[in-house]
């Protein structure tokens, strides 16, 4: 996602790199657990989609989703060995989110195909958009990385054709969909507040504490935009909000 050209300058970690943001502990630490968070939210997905693929209706279709989960796992492994790199332990780093991410997988597991291809662009794009938020307060090492892992891998525009053309077909189809991806919408806010709230780090950087400019009013106004564009997709996949 590119910078327009009149968007102020970063400042403050934003303006680092990681060899001078990261001589402060806490922002260290903060980073240390979005790196786990993010490495464990794609290797579930990962697991998910390959899961998902024995419900697909055709071949073409399951060699679709196969194809989004090795995606999935290559971003994983970057991660993972980022981690390395700035000597945190990965498998430590992800721990502590694994309960709320595999809660949330179990809560929403699809009861089919277009079930699953809902979750996986409504509840896979709610986690981006909520990552590349927190990605604007990260220094710039950082915050290149995260914006790599979460570059589509395929789920939107796949997604928004089957699903669109299965409401066609069968137009009774889009009041359990829409149902559907409310619930999703709900179970993802409430488990991203969950992991903030659970690990200060990160939620000194979320508030003010690590990244400037960060106050509890700008988190509401952060999930405001969320929610924003989690309608717009609503309507994109022919369902609605």
């Amino acid at each position: 996602m590119d910078t327009p050209s009149d968007a102020p300058a970063p400042t403050g970690i934003a303006a680092q790199d990681w060899a001078q943001a990261s001589a402060d502990p806490q922002y260290r630490a903060a980073v240390v657990d979005l790196l786990g968070a993010l490495a464990y939210g794609e290797l579930a997905a990962f697991e998910r989609l390959a899961e998902d693929a024995k419900l697909a209706p055709s071949l073409a279709d399951k060699a679709e989703l196969a194809a989004m989960a090795s995606a999935e796992f290559h971003h994983f492994e970057q991660l993972r060995d980022r981690l390395r790199e700035v000597d945190a332990d990965p498998t430590e780093s992800m721990q502590p989110f694994a309960a709320a991410l595999d809660e949330f997988h179990r809560q929403t597991a699809p009861s089919d195909w277009l079930e699953g291809l809902v979750k996986a662009y409504v509840g896979d794009s709610i986690a981006s958009d909520f990552y590349r938020e927190v990605a604007a307060r990260l220094d710039t090492d950082t915050r290149g990385l995260v914006l790599r892992v979460l570059d589509d891998t395929g789920h939107a525009s796949f997604a928004v054709e089957k699903v669109r053309a299965a409401i066609e077909a069968e137009p009774r189809v889009g009041g359990r969909l829409a149902l559907w991806a409310r619930r999703l919408m709900g179970e993802a806010l409430s488990q991203a507040q969950r992991v903030v709230a659970e690990r200060d780090a990160l939620s000194n950087m979320l508030v003010g504490g690590v990244a400037e400019g960060f106050d509890l009013a700008e988190v509401g106004r952060m999930f405001s935009r969320i929610t924003e564009a989690h309608t717009k997709r609503m309507a994109a996949l022919g369902l609605a909000a």
